[in-house]
């Protein structure tokens, strides 16, 4: 068994003390992972909030999986200036990079068995000159460049941003069929490689209200979003749109697809995260590794305090060993 490896997000962030509280139930069925984190920091926050969570310092990834059933696996990486919860500072951006570097290189080297990632804050990683918007276009960079797809899942949705971290007006100006068209080649693959769908069903959404009403509320629709279904069609993948997105969200049309394509960043999010606010879980997509990642930030509003919900990290650890399970069956068959 190849464990999980686990980033230490924003140190400033619930990151820490969601990782705590994931270990606490790992009787619920969550596979065997690693944390790459400041141990004294973990130690002094579960002393904080009372958590009786033992760690134990570990060298290499495989040494995790003999220590999990009674001890959190910490794979070290020091912290510069010990964090105060809800303060980010510049001084400990480079650890919180070099923490998601080193999963993804363990991952690659196939010492992990995927990564999932804690919440950073893009704003102190900006400004410590990250040039990247989000997790998701650093993983891509670091997966050789990659056409990174994210997807957002829960038990009764899944749904894909064509476009993401963009203003609209931006996402608006650069969408184009070709991008719908690879995003859903991407993501009928990861489904069936990954998610066990031998024959994913793709909802694609327009992006006009009512899908530009034949044209009469734009003509987006008719000459951006329906040539990219037609195509995703003729390539065999089982593609319907564009559809009208106020009406594909209710749960009778949630059965009629395995995922849902959307054109911009809110149009995807706002359902799930109104579905399933607390056990959403954040997927890239076309990376040479599985990467996920609870679907919230970093709560520095609430970081120290006890009270940040585990359930999107737990959904995020149980779904990345599940596919786990599905990629390396399917290597397996091949095999």
């Amino acid at each position: 068994m190849t464990p999980l490896a686990l980033t230490m997000g924003e140190p400033a962030g619930i990151g820490g003390e969601i990782t705590l509280l994931a270990w606490l139930r790992r009787g619920d069925g969550i596979p065997p992972f690693f944390v790459i984190d400041d141990p004294d920091r973990l130690k002094s926050l579960a002393s904080r909030l009372g958590l009786a969570v033992p760690l134990r310092r570990i060298t290499a990834p495989e040494d995790a999986i003999a220590c999990f059933a009674e001890a959190l696996p910490v794979l070290s990486i020091a912290l510069p200036v010990a964090p105060t919860p809800g303060q980010p500072c510049l001084e400990n951006a480079a650890a919180v990079i070099g923490a998601i570097d080193r999963a993804v290189a363990l991952a690659r080297e196939g010492r992990a068995a995927a990564v999932v990632t804690n919440p950073i804050n893009k704003k102190i990683l900006t400004d410590s000159g990250f040039r990247h918007p989000g997790h998701t276009e650093y993983l891509a960079e670091l997966s050789g460049d990659a056409t990174a797809v994210m997807m957002l899942a829960c038990a009764e949705l899944r749904v894909v941003p064509v476009t993401i971290h963009l203003p609209l007006s931006r996402a608006i100006a650069v969408l184009t069929t070709e991008a719908i068209i690879t995003a859903g080649r991407i993501t009928a693959a990861a489904l069936r490689r990954d998610f066990a769908v031998s024959r994913p069903r793709l909802a694609v959404a327009g992006l006009n209200p009512h899908a530009g009403e034949g044209g009469t509320l734009g003509r987006e629709d008719i000459e951006i979003v329906a040539p990219a279904v037609a195509a995703l069609r003729r390539e065999g993948i089982d593609a319907t749109g564009p559809l009208s997105a106020d009406t594909m969200f209710h749960a009778a049309a949630r059965r009629s697809y395995d995922v849902a394509l959307c054109m911009y960043h809110d149009q995807a999010l706002i359902p799930i995260k109104t579905i399933d606010f607390d056990g959403g879980v954040n997927v890239t997509l076309g990376l040479d590794f599985i990467r996920t990642s609870p679907d919230h930030g970093t709560a520095f509003d609430i970081a120290g305090t006890g009270t940040a919900n585990p359930a999107s990290l737990i959904a995020a650890l149980t779904l990345a060993g599940q596919m786990a399970s599905s990629r390396s069956g399917d290597r397996a068959s091949a095999a």
